[in-house]
């Protein structure tokens, strides 16, 4: 990305959105790329963030930065809108910091990796004359519908049953195909706006990254290839699930939630090989009640053992009385939180 410094090495900052399912597959990025001799990586954070635990981050440095939010992190804000706001005005001035202290300290950033939610970074890193590569965490299906959404070609409201044909989908879409800020407009605005602005000046960034593979989504990734210079990086998973390159890397860094590991692999394990179905919706999504109530009945009834990762914020929703139900009859287990790769490493998965 650019050339070496005069102390003989190559200083990449990384800039993830604050959230569970950025930071780690972007410092799993870093972290290969702190593999290369001559290669320092530095994984700028917010400081809330670095309050949950001591992130386990290998050979990649590790920085605070801020999102106006330091005490309480997203729970502190007003809304939606106030903590994207203070995340600009608040991230921008605390990055802008950094990459000049990195500077002062003789080891300047070379180029700023920013994920693509945070389409200000790049600003930043033209200030420290440091190129600039946006970052997606999503699946390139995901990512061309949101680049339809920000050029204005998905038009909504419409009919559901209208089968909409998008350039680089592999497959026609109805409306509640769509992803959900596009599909229900009303449902967060806010976040609408944020998945939409993924491609806001996406034109200075130098570099494009997806974390995807070509073989998961050809049309998909072939389209963000041609139409906004993308390269594929991923899958950003432990070198563990992969290719062992990379002997101490086993599990991401960090987690915002406290996993229930013991339990949930205790439980995996005596299940028989590949017969658990597992339910996840992430640190995100906000399923309403009735909701809870269609995907347990669902898995009850489903005849499968299921794994089902409900939130401590969002356990009051689960349906009355289900979880006894479900213990009684043996049926499955729910749990608070459990780090992503356990239900496809362990022997029930």
């Amino acid at each position: 990305m650019a050339a070496e410094s005069e102390h003989g090495g190559i200083h990449v900052v990384l800039l993830p959105y604050p959230s569970q399912g950025h930071v780690n597959p972007i410092l799993q990025f870093a972290k290969r790329l702190a593999a290369h001799p001559g290669v320092r990586c530095t994984l700028a954070v917010t400081r809330f963030m670095l309050l949950q635990g001591e992130p386990s981050t290998g050979a990649v440095h590790v920085a605070a930065i801020s999102d106006g939010c330091d005490a309480g992190g997203f729970r502190e804000a007003r809304d939606v809108d106030d903590y994207l706001s203070r995340l600009e005005a608040h991230g921008s001035d605390t990055v802008d910091a950094l990459l000049r202290g990195e500077a002062e300290l003789g080891r300047p950033a070379h180029a700023l990796v920013y994920d693509s939610f945070l389409s200000w970074a790049p600003r930043v890193a033209a200030r420290h004359v440091a190129a600039s590569a946006s970052f997606f965490t999503q699946a390139c299906a995901v990512n061309v519908a949101y680049g339809h959404a920000f050029a204005g070609q998905i038009r909504l409201p419409g009919d559901e049953e209208t089968t909409l044909r998008l350039p680089g989908l592999s497959v026609g879409l109805r409306v509640d195909d769509l992803p959900t800020f596009i599909a229900d407009t009303s449902d967060c605005p806010a976040y609408l706006n944020l998945v939409v602005s993924q491609f806001k000046n996406l034109e200075m960034a130098d570099h494009v990254l997806v974390n995807s593979f070509h073989e998961l989504q050809p049309q998909e990734s072939e389209h963000m290839a041609s139409t906004w210079r993308a390269r594929m990086v991923g899958p950003t998973v432990p070198s563990a699930y992969l290719d062992n390159r990379l002997p101490d890397d086993t599990s991401y860094g960090f987690h915002l939630f406290s996993p229930e590991t013991v339990a949930t692999r205790a439980w995996l394990d005596a299940r028989p090989p590949r017969s658990v179905v597992y339910v996840s919706f992430g640190s995100v999504a906000t399923p309403s009640p009735s909701q809870m109530a269609e995907i347990a009945d669902g898995l009850y009834n489903v005849g499968k053992p299921f794994l089902w990762v409900v939130r401590s914020s969002e356990t009051s929703k689960i349906p009355d009385g289900f979880v006894d139900k479900v213990t009684v009859a043996k049926r499955g287990i729910i749990v608070t939180w459990c780090p992503q790769l356990e239900p496809i490493r362990q022997t029930g998965g």
